[in-house]
Parts: structure tokens; sequence; C-alpha cells
């Protein structure tokens, strides 16, 4: 007994020490700056979000933009005005598309991580702040030119206002309902009203047991205990997750006013972000709808090894009740039930909406952390926690060197490099040149123009002498060079492993 006791203590006093923190801290923020390396923009919708920030600076469309086939670009413009601004600071496209997710995944990591701390513990926070950073969607999303990582702190910044009212038991207040408004305004100017998928289902779960409890006169043993004020009617306080109608009523005014001025200024705003982005993602014909269950066995998959130390800590709690559920609901403390609202509510919410993709229910992430947290602060499971952080180390480690070496090795980059070429060239000669339509999006970007132009098109600017270089696809490079007078093609050429793989590749036309 004096041994396992005796392993216990090291144990702890292993996830204690400041020194096990920095090594988790310094090995997040690594594998969050080198995960997507090498960059590229050829996946994930990634070019059509930097084309907004683009198309901002180069065009002036500061309020609507579009896509690189010219397109009405379906997202509000938030990050891509952060974007724009970062880039009037540095210089640097690629900081600039990258910097946004990067802030907002660091800065997500350091509140969970202090949240954490004050309820639950240093080993709870240092568990909490693992499991976000340690995991396989984190760190992929912690650099991609896209809103995710954005909206997934704004959404958290929320929800953590509200543990912390319920926590406290504390009365909403106008400033605590004024920074709500804020957050859902940004929330709405990043990504629409996707935040009430988040949110408004563990508020009204939350909200309803509440409202039971208060009319059954039945506090929740959690309260009882701790010597809280209980549940009740009048007379007592009542932990309250809902911030009232205003911040949310006000925030959607400002983000209708938005969609008002697309539809009457920007043609095809109606049938391009109305219909087809929001009121299409709950049909099974315009996107490509998954199975309920879609985003489940993702989840636990991406969420390992966190996502079975939960499921494991849950059973044994639940098995020291003789699994009664009901027992195990009572005694939860409204904070912990807030948690749990808030991440089951969401994961439901986004199932039963058809259209799916893995990455947009990653908001339930650091809700989930904190969850994972205050189970590990009740449970006291320092010995399996430690064997979770050590696994996440190795497998999260192991999976993007794997995924870095892979991108290089491809190269996955293929394109970047290309296009860096050619601007280096017509810098170099000063070439004017156009990009020729290509499916391929980001080359618009990677050779920084702000359109394509169509063959016929080109074929006309080049024989009145207006361009000395365009770049085509190698098939249409092909019907084109006849009708050019004085073409040839130039040795420079996008990856020749790349082009067989995916049926691309591109070449320099000059004179």
């Amino acid at each position: 007994m004096r041994d396992v006791s005796t392993s216990l203590d090291i144990t702890r006093g292993l996830l204690e020490d400041r020194r096990t923190l920095w090594v988790v801290a310094g090995l997040i923020v690594v594998l969050f700056a080198i995960a997507n390396l090498p960059w590229q923009l050829d996946d994930y919708d990634q070019a059509k979000q930097a084309f907004t920030s683009f198309e901002m600076v180069k065009e002036g469309h500061w309020l609507y933009q579009h896509t690189p086939h010219e397109r009405v670009a379906t997202k509000p413009p938030l990050v891509g005005w952060i974007s724009a601004a970062l880039f009037a600071v540095t210089q640097s496209w690629e900081i600039a598309w990258r910097l946004p997710s990067l802030i907002a995944a660091l800065a997500l990591a350091f509140v969970l991580f202090r949240a954490a701390k004050d309820a639950y513990g240093k080993v709870a926070a240092v568990i909490a702040v693992s499991a976000f950073g340690l995991n396989l969607l984190s760190p992929r999303l912690a650099t991609l030119a896209r809103t995710d990582m954005p909206l997934a702190l704004v959404i958290f910044l929320i929800g953590l206002l509200i543990w912390q009212r319920v926590r406290h038991e504390d009365e909403w207040k106008l400033r605590d309902q004024v920074y709500v408004f804020v957050l859902l305004t940004a929330a709405m100017l990043i990504k629409g009203p996707i935040v009430y998928a988040f949110l408004l289902p563990g508020i009204a779960l939350f909200q309803l047991r509440a409202f039971k409890e208060r009319r059954l006169g039945q506090p929740s043993t959690a309260n009882l205990t701790a010597g809280k004020p209980s549940l009740l009617g009048s007379g007592t306080r009542s932990a309250s997750a809902w911030p009232g109608w205003w911040p949310w009523l006000a925030s959607l005014a400002i983000f209708l006013v938005w969609i008002a001025g697309g539809i009457w200024f920007q043609p095809g705003f109606y049938e391009e972000v109305v219909m087809r982005e929001f009121v299409g993602r709950f049909g099974e014909t315009i996107h490509r709808p998954q199975p309920l269950l879609f985003y489940l066995p993702h989840l636990l998959h991406k969420f390992t090894p966190w996502s079975v130390l939960m499921i494991g800590i849950a059973a044994v709690s639940l098995r020291s009740r003789n699994w009664r559920l009901r027992s195990v609901f009572r005694e939860m403390s409204p904070e912990t039930f807030w948690l749990l609202c808030w991440s089951v509510g969401g994961l439901i919410v986004m199932s039963l909406i058809p259209s799916k993709r893995v990455d947009r229910i990653f908001p339930v992430i650091p809700p989930l952390c904190l969850l994972l947290a205050a189970q590990v602060a009740l449970a006291r499971v320092d010995r399996w926690s430690a064997i979770a952080l050590t696994f996440a180390i190795l497998f999260t480690g192991g999976y993007t060197s794997w995924k870095i070496i892979t991108g290089y090795r491809d190269p996955r980059d293929a394109l970047v490099v290309f296009g860096r070429n050619i601007r280096h060239e017509a810098e170099a000669h000063h070439w004017r040149y156009e990009v020729v339509s290509a499916k391929d999006e980001g080359l618009l970007l990677y050779l920084r123009k702000t359109n394509f132009v169509k063959p016929v098109d080109a074929i006309t600017e080049w024989n009145t002498g207006n361009l000395d270089a365009l770049v085509a696809s190698k098939e249409k490079a092909a019907v084109l060079i006849p009708d050019l007078k004085g073409a040839a093609l130039v040795q420079l050429q996008s990856n020749e492993r790349e082009q067989y793989q995916q049926g691309r590749g591109y070449v320099l036309i000059t004179r």
C-alpha cells in the first residue's frame, strides 16, 4: 500500500512540476506553428478565405468580397479585416492569412488554463490545456487560413462568461451583457448565426434543469453539500445561464444589416449566401449530407486519448453509484452541468444539420477540455492522466511529424513554389503577366493576381502587345500557343509528380 501511495505522490508531483507545464506549453506552441508546413492554400477552402483580405487590400472591397472564381464570398468580413490589418504591419500575406488562427489558438489555450487552474487546481489545468493542444484537430486548425479557430475562441469566451456567472451564482449585470453582446457580434461577423448552434441548446438544457428544480423545490445535492444557496424559488439566488435577450437581438440586428446590404448591393448575394450557404445547409440537395452520427466517431478519434479518459472517468463514477444516472445529475454542481450542456448541446444540434465537415465541430473541444479538468479534479486520476498525457505527446507529435515529412516529400507546396518563382521572374524581367482561368483557386493568390483571364481575352491582350507572359495549365497552353504570336514555353513549370497525381500542372508562356 505504501508503494502505491508513493507512486501516486510521484505522479502527482510530476504533473504539478512547473517544468512539466513548460514542456507541454512549449510543445503545443511548436505543434501549432509547424503542423501545416509546408504552407499552401489548396485544401479546406483556404484560398476562398485568404482571397477576401487580398481583395480588400487590392480592390478596396471591405464589406463584401468574392471568391477567386468571382462568385460572392459567403463569410462575413471580420477575419478578413484582421488579416488586412496584419498585412499592413507585416507586409507578408503568408503571415497575415495564418496569424489570426494562431493568435486565437494560443489565446484560447491561455484562457482555458487560467480558468481551469482557478477552479480545479494546477494538475487539472495542465490536463485541460494538454487536451486542447495535443489532439488531431487543434494543431491542424491553428495555422489554417480559415475562420474556425477565431470562432472557437469567441464562442469559448461567451461560454466561459456563462460558466463564471453560474459558478459564482452572480446576477447578470449590464457590463456582463455588454461583453456578451460584443462577443456575439464578433461571432456573427466571423461566421454568422452558427454561434447559436453551439450555445443556445446548452443554455436551454441548463435553464430547463434550473426551472425544474425551482418548480419541484429540489436543489442539487452539490449545492447543499457546498453550502451554496439552493436553486429554489423566490428568496434564493439561482444560477442562470441566460444573459438576457438584448445581447442576442442586438448582435443579430447588426448581422442582418450586413445581410440586407449584401442583398441590396451585391448581385448574386441572396442566392450564394442566404440560400446556398445558410438555407442550403439544412437540406440535402446543395451540400453533400452526412449521416446523423457523423461527428461522434470523428470526435472520439480526433480527441483521443482524452475522449477515452473522459469516458473512463464517467464510467467509473457511474459504476460507483450503481449505474444510477439520475443520482449523477443530482449530485453534479451547476457549473459542471453547464459544461456538459454546452458541449453535448452543440454536438447534438450540429449533428442534426445534414451538411457536415469534421472541422465544424471544433468549438465543442474547449468546453470538453474544461469538463475534463472538472472530472480530473473530482476523481483524482493522476496516474491515468499522466498516461494519457504521455500517449497524447507521442501520438500527436508523431502524426504531426509524419504529415510535415510527407508534405515536403510529395511536395504539397508545389504550386506555392511555382507561383513564387513566376513572381521573381516577372519582377526580374519586368513582365506584364496574367493567369488563364484554372480550377486551382490558390494559384491566383500564389501569383498575387485578383482575377483570372479567359482564354479568348488572353489571346487578344497578347497579340495587341499588352502582355509579356501568361500562366496556364498545360492543357490550355497547348490550345493557346498556336494563336499567340511569338509565344514560347519556358522551362518553369509546376511539379511533375503533382501533375501526375492530381491531374494538374501549369506552365509559363513568354515571348
